[in-house]
C-alpha cells in the first residue's frame, strides 16, 4: 500500500459517511419502480405496465409494490389510470429517464474503464445510480464522451 497514488484517501484521511439522498431525489426504492417502469414500458408492445408486472418483474410482492406506488403518486411522478396502467407524469418521466441514463453511463464506464464483466457490471450500476453525486456522473459521463464511448 506504500506505492498508492497522490489523491487516495488513506486510514488517516478517510472520512466515511452516511450516503444522503440526491437533492430532490425519491428513495431508491422509488427510482427503482420508476426506472422499471420506463424499461417495462418500451420493452411492452402495448406500452401499458401494471403493479402486477412490476411485481413479476422486480421479484416483490405487490403489496409492497403498490405501497410504492402510491408514493410516486403523491409526489406526482406517476399517474394510476382506472384500467391499472401506469403513466409516467412529464416529471416522473424526466426522473425515470435521468436514472436509467446513470445506469447506461455506470455500466458502460465498470465494461470499458474497471474491465469489470458485463453481469457484474449491469448488477453495480443499478445499485451505483442511486448514490452518485450528479457531479461525479457528469464526470464519468464527460470522460465516456470524450473517450468516444457513448
Amino acid at each position: 500500500m506504500d506505492n498508492l497514488k497522490q489523491g487516495v484517501p488513506t486510514a488517516l484521511n478517510a472520512v466515511p459517511e452516511p450516503v444522503p439522498l440526491r437533492a430532490g431525489a425519491v428513495a431508491e426504492s422509488g427510482e427503482n419502480y420508476l426506472e422499471t417502469i420506463l424499461v417495462m414500458k418500451e420493452r411492452n408492445e402495448a406500452g401499458i405496465v401494471r403493479a402486477v408486472d412490476i411485481a413479476n418483474e422486480l421479484g416483490f410482492s405487490k403489496p409492497s409494490v403498490s405501497r410504492g406506488l402510491n408514493l410516486l403518486k403523491e409526489k406526482h411522478l406517476i399517474k394510476v389510470l382506472d384500467s391499472g396502467a401506469i403513466i409516467l407524469t412529464p416529471e416522473g418521466q424526466s426522473l425515470a429517464e435521468s436514472i436509467f441514463e446513470r445506469h447506461q453511463l455506470l455500466t458502460v464506464f465498470l465494461q470499458n474503464i474497471a474491465k469489470v464483466p458485463a453481469n457484474i457490471a449491469e448488477h453495480d450500476a443499478c445499485r451505483i445510480e442511486h448514490v452518485i453525486s450528479n457531479e461525479t456522473m457528469d464526470g464519468i459521463k464527460a470522460y465516456l464522451e470524450e473517450h468516444s464511448l457513448i
